[in-house]
């Protein structure tokens, strides 16, 4: 997909199961995931997931992606620019990382990776949409230069914060 200084994106792997399973099954990470927030029980779960990750989108513009650091191959999180499910053709960038990576830069330099994939491909404007009360992804659009759009419950039947960004 690309690389940043210290990263390499990528699709998921089923070799990636465990590290996906340790992410997403992490109540601390998964709180801030969708309208009904829940970890994954089971590895199975996690295979199934990157399966899913894996097969998202036929337009390569778009996907959901293994976050990897280059200096020790260990998958930090994920990070995705997808079009919004029930938007009107808007895409959305997000990120999902381990704690035990978080306070790095790495959400940052990846989001900062997949919005200039998506600029580079002909997008004229980028969301982003944060879950109230989740201030460390709240910041993160900042740095990326987000513009805030306040609250909406425009996109996945619940409210959020929204931020813009345009090319």
């Amino acid at each position: 997909m690309f690389t940043t200084e210290r990263l390499i994106v990528r699709d998921w792997a089923a070799a990636d199961r465990e590290r996906c399973f340790d992410l997403y099954s992490r109540w601390e990470v998964a709180r801030w995931l969708g309208a009904e927030p829940a970890v994954l029980e089971t590895v199975a779960a996690a295979e199934a997931r990157i399966e899913r990750y894996r097969g998202f989108s036929a337009d390569p513009r778009f996907g959901i992606w293994a976050v990897q650091r280059k200096d020790t191959g260990t998958v930090v999180g994920t990070v995705l620019l997808v079009p919004i499910p029930d938007g009107d053709g808007e895409v959305e960038v997000g990120w999902h990382f381990h704690p035990d990576s978080w306070g790095r830069g790495f959400a940052t330099e990846a989001a900062r990776g997949a919005v200039a994939k998506g600029f580079a491909e002909g997008l004229a404007e980028i969301h982003a949409v944060v879950r109230p009360g989740n201030e460390p992804s709240m910041a993160l659009c900042r740095r990326l230069g987000m513009v805030p759009q306040g609250r909406t419950d425009r996109w996945y039947g619940m409210e959020l914060e929204s931020f813009l960004l345009t090319r």
